[in-house]
């Protein structure tokens, strides 16, 4: 009777412990997946702060670049309305390229490259780019990791019984764009 009643244990709880302890290793990538994105999000918080300074200390410059400035104030204004991962990628995107753009004007002037109020607040925005590329990094690697635990046996079975789903990679086009001394982008 011992016997019978520890084998149907066996038989019963080995696999309900396994599966417990496949699951909470796949909750557990999905919340590291998820912190990393809180880390992007406080980074691009951070550079949508700084912007608005770097706009206006390009406009006392070149005012003349008018279409220029609004594109990146408009691309700002998106980013800080998009909701959801997908919209967020999509909008910072968007502000990457129009600050790119920014920074082009820039380097065409040499009166605003000069100045020194400038130069802090374009390292600042080369500082935060590169926190965000990292941050990004880190990201797309425990996405990495989230998926292959998903995709493999006998994470496949369990996570999509329990209906968890792959995660996309983050990507800004950010990959060292951003360095002290950038080379001159043509538009």
């Amino acid at each position: 009777m011992v016997w019978l009643a520890l084998f149907a244990v066996t038989v019963v709880g080995l696999p309900m412990l396994v599966m417990m302890v496949i699951y909470n290793r796949l909750a557990t990538l999905a919340h590291r997946c998820e912190q990393a994105f809180a880390d992007i999000d406080v980074q691009l918080r951070h550079r949508h702060d700084v912007i608005p300074s770097l706009v206006e200390t390009v406009r006392s410059f070149a005012g003349h670049e008018k279409s220029i400035i609004d594109n990146v104030m408009k691309a700002r204004a998106e980013a800080l309305r998009a909701v959801g991962s997908t919209d967020k990628l999509e909008a910072e995107s968007a502000l990457t390229a129009s600050i790119v753009r920014l920074l082009a004007v820039v380097e065409a002037n040499p009166t605003i490259q000069a100045g020194s109020h400038f130069s802090e607040l374009r390292g600042e925005i080369v500082d935060v780019n590169n926190k965000i590329s990292a941050a990004r990094r880190f990201l797309n690697l425990a996405v990495g990791e989230y998926n292959g635990a998903l995709d493999r046996f006998p994470g496949n079975l369990i996570g999509h019984r329990f209906g968890l789903q792959e995660k996309r990679s983050y990507s800004l086009g950010l990959d060292r764009v951003f360095v002290e001394d950038a080379p001159a982008v043509k538009i």
